[in-house]
């Protein structure tokens, strides 16, 4: 028998973003038990640097945190819409990127213990801008940095976002010296 195996998903509730269930998972013990699952579409990420070696990032709030936080570019997938045309969106709406060369730096889940959501994380270069075109919600500073006060935001906790923090490193790791 395997370890885990999915009995039976209750609907809690459908959100805008994401559906809530409760799931009845049977254990390798012969025994059940209830466990929490989130439903994401999921999402891309970018990880701008332009054509002077900063990074791009916003500046923007979040619910769940409460507060302002600064990150990396990104969104959820629309229907149907692949990863790659998620983050070209993304990019044009939040920091007025027309044209990038992108590169798929990794793929990141944030919470796959009660989440399915997972997260493309790419690296745009060769990056032209004209206008940002923000959704009619999203109030965004953009915000440039060089890779040196990206690692100390990072150490004295004023850059906290999960995916800035997988594809900052990742970059590091792949393109620089840390």
């Amino acid at each position: 028998m395997e370890e885990y195996r999915l009995i039976k998903k209750y609907p809690v509730h459908q959100g805008n973003v994401m559906d809530f269930y409760e799931c009845e998972m049977g254990l390798a013990n012969d025994e059940t038990a209830k466990w929490d699952l989130v439903e994401h579409p999921g999402g891309a990420a970018v990880l701008p640097i332009d054509k002077d070696g900063s990074i791009i990032l916003v500046r923007q709030y979040r619910v769940g945190a409460d507060e302002k936080m600064i990150e990396i570019p990104a969104g959820k997938a629309d229907a149907g819409e692949t990863h790659i045309n998620c983050i070209r969106r993304e990019l044009k709406e939040e920091i007025g990127c027309v044209n990038c060369k992108l590169e798929l730096l990794c793929e990141f889940m944030p919470a796959p213990a009660y989440s399915s959501e997972k997260t493309d994380i790419f690296l745009a270069t060769d990056i032209e801008l004209a206008e940002s075109d923000p959704d009619d919600d999203e109030y965004i500073d953009i915000i440039r940095l060089s890779v040196d006060d990206v690692k100390k935001m990072i150490r004295s906790k004023e850059i906290t976002d999960g995916k800035t923090i997988a594809g900052f490193m990742t970059y590091l790791a792949e393109k620089q010296t840390i």
